[in-house]
């Protein structure tokens, strides 16, 4: 991927990963705006030179809205990532849990189908472009105290896979992020041994550049989640996170 004349939407940059590979990108050249919830986010994003929109990916008209404004702006658009997402702890054994799901599988999986529909038909009328999804190691290796973070993000695999499949031959590909633990989002507390944002980005930014650009971005850090069933590590590799489940303090049963 050339990425020095790209013209890229990051939906979901206002913060951690996105924000970061939205300047990377513009740093190497790209055309860059960014959509996201937050007002002051995007207030800043914009005095630093992004073309910014205001989108609700669990909305379906915030979701349409934020297409026709980035068309009208950008009509060569030919990137677009999808990077909203949420990561919520739930205690499966409290039904109380459900709302949590809920939001996570509506905004993480529902919120990507979204964004993608709305852009298809327009890159796919170009005959050119890439979608970025954006997965996680966890969708490869649960992450107990996340079950429906994990959940949403295989789904997201899946459906990229199937995305890819059914978009050969348009001239529209379809690239998949999957990031491992990134200290960012308070995440570095969670786990210290979580990637630096610079480091993570710079990695990225080097596959993204590789010629045929990777179907999968997955950094080293990330290999581990990514192949564990493949290595034989996947069984231990689970039980080891499940010590994790002390994060949802003390349970009955």
């Amino acid at each position: 991927m050339d990425l020095s004349n790209r013209t890229a939407l990051v939906v979901g940059g206002t913060s951690g990963i996105g924000r970061a590979l939205a300047r990377r990108f513009a740093a190497a050249g790209s055309t860059v705006a960014v959509g996201g919830r937050s007002t002051e986010a995007l207030a800043e994003l914009d005095a630093e030179g992004f073309g910014t929109v205001s989108i609700d990916v669990t909305d379906n008209a915030s979701v349409a809205s934020a297409r026709d404004a980035v068309l009208a702006r950008y009509p060569g658009l030919d990137t677009v990532v999808t990077m909203s997402g949420v990561m919520l702890l739930e205690d499966l054994r409290d039904p109380a849990h459900f709302g949590a799901a809920q939001a996570t599988i509506d905004t993480n999986l529902v919120g990507t189908i979204r964004v993608i529909d709305a852009f298809t038909p327009y890159l796919v009328g170009r005959g050119t472009g890439t979608f970025v999804t954006v997965t996680s190691g966890i969708a490869f290796l649960p992450f107990p105290p996340m079950p429906t973070y994990a959940a949403s993000k295989a789904a997201v695999h899946a459906y990229s896979e199937a995305l890819r499949a059914q978009l050969d031959g348009t001239g529209v590909g379809v690239v998949e992020l999957v990031p491992p633990a990134v200290a960012t989002a308070n995440q570095e507390q969670v786990n210290p041994h979580a990637l630096p944002l610079d480091d993570f980005v710079t990695e990225v930014m080097q596959l993204l550049s590789a010629e045929p650009t990777p179907r999968e971005i997955v950094v080293k850090a990330a290999q581990m989640h990514r192949w564990a069933e493949r290595d034989g590590t996947y069984d231990e590799l689970v039980a080891q996170r499940s010590k994790a489940l002390a994060m949802l303090g003390a349970r009955e049963g």
